[in-house]
């Protein structure tokens, strides 16, 4: 595979790998100046150099901890999807309907924004040479939202709520495909009327549908 001018290092490492040890409670500052370089010049104009000026930290500091700015940037979007959804602190209000809307988190217009220009360079890594950066890119755009889906889906499933027959591996990347659909083609930020039209007149209704036994021949 081809090496992304990208995501190539802008120097050697081997020196600044050396001196004081590793603060672990940099990283989250790190990681999320990261993200607003991304958010404030996007995949091509991303350096180190930006990265170190916003986080107040020498840039021997960040190769201390991340060999090459694809390594960073990876950790970064990861930092973000995990920020996104706490898939061990789901929401159990007794009603699927319930949980799923109570996932959303209002945001200020401002971070909205920020978060609709990262996402346009996550739509960039997508395409990129890089494995890591691409793979990085998807589990960030639909993943949280999906797992969280899942999980709450099969929930209502083992209680009864929903049909027996119903595809969660499906319907759980509904919401979240149609959220990125929206973030990178129409530039529209995720917001809960969205949230609950996509909850009451498809994925309901979709979860509840009983297929006939001719449909379930049909399909076989």
């Amino acid at each position: 595979m081809a090496k992304d001018p990208k995501t190539s290092t802008e120097e050697p490492v081997g020196e600044a790998r050396l001196g004081r040890k590793r603060d672990p409670s940099r990283d989250a500052d790190i990681l999320d100046a990261t993200l607003d370089v991304l958010a404030e010049v996007g995949l091509n104009g991303f350096t180190m150099d930006l990265v170190a000026a916003r986080a107040r930290a020498g840039k021997g500091t960040i190769y201390r901890r991340w060999s090459s700015k694809g390594e960073l940037i990876v950790d970064a979007v990861g930092h973000m999807k995990r920020a996104q959804v706490d898939l061990e602190r789901l929401p159990d209000t007794g009603t699927l309907r319930a949980d799923l809307l109570a996932l959303y988190k209002p945001e200020p217009v401002e971070l909205g924004e920020r978060k609709l220009r990262i996402m346009a360079s996550l739509a960039a890594m997508m395409s990129s040479e890089n494995e890591a950066l691409a793979t990085a890119a998807n589990a960030a755009i639909v993943e949280p939202w999906a797992s969280a889906h899942h999980r709450l889906m099969s929930r209502a499933r083992d209680r009864g709520e929903i049909s027996r027959a119903a595809d969660i591996d499906t319907l759980s990347q509904i919401v979240a495909s149609m959220a990125a659909y929206r973030a990178l083609v129409q530039r529209k930020p995720f917001e809960l009327e969205f949230l609950v039209t996509m909850v009451d007149k498809v994925l309901l209704p979709a979860l509840k549908y009983e297929p006939t036994h001719a449909e379930l021949s049909a399909g076989s």
